[in-house]
């Protein structure tokens, strides 16, 4: 019987949720001025933000993981008797860590590797993994599990606004922005992940405060009565998305808990500090 080994990249933030499962990360590159960082293991979400709270003019950039680490990684997962392999990755549209992971497979010889595109990044990916590994444990097959991926790829969404769009703009991670060039780094617009995987402005807010109440107000017009998994994300802006918690538990009380995860360092170098978002994922 084949044993599946399983990977994911570090932009999905699986590194702030306890498991109990074999999982290799494969970690992105921070870059701020002449320091290169290796996501979470160099710097955590919390020491990112601080960082730029305290040197607002800081502009970070990020490298994908090289071919070759990836490949190694591989290697060692073969090394420990798994004979397939199951890679999650961040949207194709955001990084280039699907096209490496790719590349690192045609590279190994004699093993299945599959590299399943996300198309999203943050929670939705860690919980692909995630039930991946839970699905392993009941023997699934890949193929049973790959189908589960395809579901929770179609079926979640992520609603978001920044309190700037400087790290966006400067990293070239906002798709369709032409409509927003003008007074682009003076509002808080709201943003979307669309179905392909990008970053996509969808309104214009000017004020913070208006920003939020217009993410809580969209997020409840879709969400209506679907039974989903609700979760936030945010950039070191806990107290705007306890904000939102608060609002979508008064309106729908029969969703018992909704879980926080804090946006990644290499995530955060394009949103920047301050970002909500709030998503779903049917369940």
């Amino acid at each position: 019987m084949s044993k599946i080994g399983l990977l994911v990249c570090g932009n999905s933030g699986i590194d702030y949720i306890e498991h109990k499962y074999d999982i290799p990360v494969i970690r992105s590159i921070l870059l701020v001025g002449d320091k290169e960082y290796s996501d979470y293991v160099d710097i955590t979400a919390g020491e990112f933000y601080d960082m730029l709270k305290e040197n607002p003019d800081l502009t970070p950039s990020t490298a994908q993981a090289a071919t070759g680490v990836i490949l190694e990684q591989y290697q060692e997962m073969v090394a420990k008797g798994y004979d397939k392999l199951l890679v999650v990755s961040i949207s194709n549209k955001l990084s280039g860590t699907y096209e490496g992971c790719m590349l690192a497979a045609k590279m190994l010889d004699d093993v299945e590797v599959r590299v399943f595109d996300s198309l999203s990044v943050s929670y939705p990916e860690a919980k692909m993994i995630l039930d991946a590994a839970k699905m392993i444990e009941e023997d699934k097959t890949l193929d049973e599990i790959w189908a589960h991926l395809e579901h929770l790829r179609d079926n979640h969404r992520i609603l978001f606004s920044v309190d700037t769009l400087r790290y966006l703009v400067k990293n070239g991670r906002l798709s369709g922005a032409s409509g927003f060039l003008g007074s682009m780094l003076k509002i808080k617009p709201m943003l979307e992940i669309t179905k392909d995987g990008r970053v996509e402005a969808i309104e214009k807010i000017r004020t913070l405060s208006k920003a939020t109440n217009r993410l809580i107000e969209k997020f409840l017009e879709e969400l209506g009565d679907k039974d989903v998994e609700v979760f936030l994300i945010q950039a070191n802006a806990e107290e705007r998305a306890d904000i939102v918690r608060q609002a979508i538990l008064e309106q729908r009380p029969d969703i018992k808990e909704i879980k926080s995860y804090p946006l990644t360092p290499v995530v955060g170098a394009h949103a920047g500090p301050g970002v909500v978002g709030v998503g779903y994922i049917a369940k």
